[in-house]
């Protein structure tokens, strides 16, 4: 009897640890991957990215529309962009008691997201990888690659073809500059709802290559008391 009290209380424990949430202010084993962990750590020291209320950050929930509009706001200053100066954009879907509205505003006037028929904006509505990438890219800056040129990019993912024809430019763009996270095989997954943590990697990428920015060269001074020839 002993035993299998011992057996159940074992399975509880597993059970119950599975079930944590990764908390990236702790030293915990339950993080996805070091990689993920040291990505989600980098976006949250830029403020880029938040915990939830509870300290927990949830690397598999999926992207809103809206939680991209306010990453976006942040990542790129696009409260800066002089576009933000016009009117409001009429959006039957999110009023202006919505936490989110003056982002969805920005994003709005800037071009960088749209909206849809009717002046809805679909807050709440989960985005696809293949949409995070592009919007990410639009604010980013699209490369103009020819059509051969993008097709090469791609070719090395197994499931390019099933990028959305007005995506591959800009997904070919974040490719090619390294802030995609695929999965064993090289599958990028544009059709598949994006989470927290894969858009935490795309910004820590971005986050790191504007770190390594070269430094401007210091200019050796010379000593007051040397006598030039």
């Amino acid at each position: 009897m002993r035993n299998i009290s011992k057996y159940f209380s074992t399975i509880s424990l597993v059970v119950l640890l599975q079930s944590f949430p990764v908390n990236v202010q702790a030293q915990s084993t339950e993080t996805p991957s070091a990689t993920s962990s040291d990505s989600i750590q980098q976006v949250i020291a830029a403020k880029w990215m938040t915990n939830s209320p509870d300290g927990n950050f949830y690397p598999e929930r999926f992207l809103s529309r809206a939680e991209l509009a306010s990453i976006m706001v942040k990542v790129f200053r696009l409260d800066k962009r002089q576009a933000v100066n016009q009117e409001n954009v009429v959006i039957a879907d999110v009023p202006a008691s919505n936490r989110a509205f003056n982002d969805i505003q920005i994003v709005l006037k800037t071009d960088i997201m749209k909206g849809y028929r009717g002046n809805l904006f679909f807050p709440n509505q989960r985005v696809t990888r293949a949409e995070a990438l592009a919007i990410f890219a639009q604010a980013y800056g699209v490369f103009q690659f020819d059509d051969d040129s993008v097709n090469e990019i791609l070719a090395s993912h197994p499931d390019a073809k099933s990028i959305p024809t007005w995506a591959r430019r800009a997904i070919a763009t974040v490719v090619s500059e390294g802030f995609v996270k695929t999965d064993s095989l090289g599958n990028l997954s544009p059709l598949q709802p994006m989470n927290r943590g894969d858009m935490a990697y795309v910004l820590s990428k971005y986050l790191q290559r504007q770190q390594k920015l070269p430094d401007t060269p210091e200019v050796p001074t010379v000593p007051d008391n040397t006598v030039s020839p």
